[in-house]
């Protein structure tokens, strides 16, 4: 229903899915006030009988409503409007992919590579014996020319797999942060923390030692869920930032 009274209805000839439709209807009659918090959403039935939908279309719009955080689901007691939660926000590294892959030239520039043999914490992170090889990789990225971030990195060294090789490849901003396509990469765990940058850092990112910087460790592992990489992203304070978007205008 809009704000004059009029009910919206799912528009059969277009290329959005009914169930795509449905959030939509939702999420603008949150965004303006119809539904408040605490609000019941409709039952099944009477989303079915209201836009001439079916039950599972109305289930996958309510599922997408739960996971964009709006509505709340309760088995046996119904579907009810969130209110404003700001400890839920949920901070994504897409919008800082987007800002730095877009818009401005980024380039890669491999500073080393090289082989080394791992001491406590490279094999405590990659589950390997002290001593044995690994690749260390070091990157400056650079946007319009201006170093923004310094990646460090080692990977488990076995010359049967490719994945050294496609690691070694990467030239672009996005190819850094996707992995290569992430092949061979099952899952990774990422960390981000607050930090002041050693000399070394500072010097090869042009900016005073201590200067404040996140810091983005990584590691990824196989398919076999044994760590085959770790490493960071050391990035400068002034070029990162993240928004996080609650409640349901994020959606109109």
């Amino acid at each position: 229903m809009n704000a004059d009274g009029k009910t919206k209805t799912i528009d059969r000839g277009s290329y959005e899915p009914a169930y795509m439709q449905l959030v939509r209807i939702v999420s603008e009659q949150i965004a303006t006030g119809i539904l408040h918090p605490g609000d019941q959403l409709p039952a099944e039935g009477q989303f079915c009988t209201r836009y001439s939908v079916s039950p599972m279309t109305v289930r996958r719009a309510i599922n997408i409503l739960v996971e964009r955080r709006l509505v709340s689901a309760t088995q046996g007691k119904g579907t009810f409007v969130k209110p404003l939660d700001i400890g839920e926000a949920v901070f994504r590294l897409q919008e800082l992919k987007d800002h730095w892959t877009h818009g401005s030239h980024t380039n890669v520039r491999l500073l080393e590579a090289r082989i080394v043999f791992a001491d406590e914490c490279i094999a405590s992170k990659l589950a390997i014996s002290p001593g044995e090889r690994t690749i260390y990789m070091r990157r400056l990225v650079l946007q319009e020319d201006l170093p923004t971030m310094y990646h460090r990195e080692y990977l488990v060294y076995d010359p049967t797999l490719p994945l050294v090789e496609a690691q070694l490849q990467i030239t672009s901003l996005e190819g850094l942060l996707q992995g290569q396509n992430s092949e061979g990469f099952r899952r990774g765990h990422l960390t981000i923390e607050a930090v002041n940058l050693k000399e070394e850092e500072a010097g090869v990112l042009k900016v005073p030692t201590g200067s404040a910087a996140f810091y983005l460790e990584h590691i990824f592992y196989d398919f076999h869920n044994h760590p085959v990489s770790w490493g960071g992203l050391m990035c400068r304070a002034d070029h990162f930032k993240l928004t996080a978007y609650i409640g349901a205008d994020a959606d109109l």
